[in-house]
């Protein structure tokens, strides 16, 4: 069983880290680095090597979250997919450096742009990540797609039973906003694929990613459920202050 301090990570972007790395080593906590695309095509790998050499002196893991704005992996059109590819590859070349436990995408899907279309945006998708599972593979980490516009499972559930390396990032926040199915119907469909979960608040009416337990999930179930069926899943706290962040890793405390 992981420790507490093996498991939770906090969201950090890149820029944010190399200008406070003593920060994140005082606080003690494993960042996952949030990679935007000019982040990736700024990248200095002997600085990304540099602060995955430190974290490793200091104890601590990493995790990544890739670009997502514009992307989608599964779009009907042909050059969003090749700019999609794209960023997903110079994503793989920033974690042949530092050497993540996780690397977080947005699988790009929602029903209001694909209707009836799901057959499209899947074959699609499935395409993009059949290139990028085997380079992660050899590097050594997990490839998991977030939950952000789904109302239900469904097509999360096709993408895990067509490619059995690929795993799930529940995102709680977002599920509290967009979903029609209950989190126990969630974690009963697509629960035992999850490597990571995104963990902030909101009271469903929009993306506040306020401290945990200021908002309106139920993480006293959110917590059961993902022992129950992720018990070696980590955690990440997506705070969007410093006061936000501290306010949850107080919280946090109260549900487990």
């Amino acid at each position: 069983m992981l420790t507490m301090n093996d498991r939770l990570f906090v969201h950090v972007p890149y820029t944010f880290l190399a200008q406070n790395l003593e920060l994140v080593l005082a606080r003690k906590v494993n960042p996952e680095v949030f990679f935007s695309g000019d982040m990736l095509d700024c990248l200095i790998p002997e600085q990304l090597a540099a602060i995955t050499s430190t974290l490793a002196e200091h104890s601590l893991s990493a995790t990544i979250h890739a670009p997502f704005i514009d992307l989608n992996p599964g779009s009907a059109e042909r050059l969003i997919r090749e700019a999609t590819r794209h960023r997903l590859n110079q994503v793989i070349d920033a974690a042949a450096i530092l050497k993540p436990r996780v690397v977080v995408f947005h699988p790009g899907y929602d029903r209001w742009r694909y209707g009836e279309n799901q057959e499209t945006w899947l074959r699609h998708s499935i395409e993009a990540w059949e290139e990028i599972l085997p380079r992660a593979a050899k590097i050594g980490f997990i490839v998991a797609v977030e939950n952000i516009f789904e109302e239900e499972p469904s097509t999360l559930l096709a993408l895990f039973e067509a490619l059995p390396r690929l795993r799930h990032c529940f995102d709680v926040g977002h599920w509290n906003l967009f979903t029609k199915v209950g989190m126990e119907e969630w974690f009963a469909t697509v629960g035992s694929f999850i490597a990571e979960a995104h963990i902030h608040d909101n009271h469903g009416q929009r993306d506040d990613h306020a401290p945990v337990g200021e908002g309106s999930i139920d993480f006293d179930l959110f917590f059961r459920l993902m022992e129950k069926y992720a018990p070696q899943a980590v955690w990440t706290i997506e705070a969007h202050s410093k006061e936000d962040l501290d306010r949850s890793l107080v919280n946090i405390g109260k549900f487990l």
